[in-house]
């Protein structure tokens, strides 16, 4: 499964598939990730920033101590400040450059 396009997490007792697409952006809340999709869903899962960020494909990005963000479902971005779905997210300084150069590609 070299190529996959979704990935099942575990969520309030049942796996959940959730496909790379459709997910807006993940939240971190310590050892646990909330995320977020494009229908307005809302999802919790056992699994820190850091670990999930490794397993993700490319189009996902950190751009916060707290946040990733799929690059396909940024709407704009504008001083400091990425419009993702209907949540503005801070683009951290530490992350602004090679944002910059992963939406210019």
């Amino acid at each position: 499964m070299e190529n996959r396009t979704f990935a099942f997490i575990k969520t309030d007792k049942k796996l959940v598939k959730l496909f790379f697409k459709d997910i807006n952006f993940i939240k971190g809340l310590g050892n646990y990730v909330e995320v977020h999709t494009i229908d307005q869903s809302r999802y919790i899962y056992y699994r820190t920033l850091k670990d999930l960020i490794e397993n993700l494909p490319e189009e996902f990005m950190r751009v916060h101590n707290s946040y990733i963000v799929n690059l396909t479902n940024i709407e704009s971005f504008e001083d400091n400040q990425l419009l993702c779905g209907n949540l503005k997210i801070t683009v951290a300084k530490s992350y602004k450059e090679c944002l910059l150069e992963a939406i210019g590609k």
